[in-house]
């Protein structure tokens, strides 16, 4: 059963459209941030200055934010924005996050303590494709139940330089 608390779609302004080139410099970025250009280059296939132009395009529309390394997915029209919080058997727990894994839409998964025993990120271009998604994780041999929030607004994007700033050997 999904249960939905709240929605709101907030369809980005401008959204990006992608070549083969832009995702594989996205894919390599992602496999190795500290890539450096001519390396990303060669892994992509282009010259170098075309690796420069392509990152920096990138950067410009934002897709690429926070020192170029981090992937906006609204600009990109991923703007659903949805946590589900799963109850499943326990002998198929394996199983089901095996299963989650497989599904591009799941961002992340974590095992949790509390009402639910897994806690899903998950992102979709619009309603449709959210559902879809959650028929997946429904049809997943082993989840007994689902409830689903969608994020109306994100006030605070996933950070660490505060901790970090913060952090002493009297933290840890």
């Amino acid at each position: 059963m999904v249960k939905i608390l709240a929605f709101e779609s907030t369809w980005s302004e401008h959204i990006v459209r992608l070549d083969d080139v832009d995702l594989k410099v996205l894919l390599a970025l992602i496999k190795d941030p500290r890539i450096q250009i001519s390396e990303l280059a060669d892994e992509v296939g282009i010259a170098r200055n075309t690796a420069q132009s392509r990152l920096r395009r990138l950067q410009r529309s934002e897709i690429l934010r926070d020192g170029g390394r981090d992937i906006d997915l609204g600009k990109l029209g991923y703007d659903v924005l949805a946590f589900v919080t799963l109850e499943v058997n326990h002998r198929d727990l394996d199983t089901v996050i095996t299963a989650l894994r497989q599904i591009p839409n799941v961002l992340e998964i974590h095992e949790t303590s509390g009402r639910g025993d897994v806690w899903v990120r998950l992102i979709a271009t619009d309603t449709h494709q959210l559902q879809s998604a959650l028929r997946q994780i429904l049809r997943i041999k082993g989840v007994t139940r689902s409830e689903t929030t969608f994020a109306l607004h994100t006030h605070l994007a996933y950070r660490a330089s505060p901790l970090l700033e913060h952090y002493s050997e009297h933290d840890h």
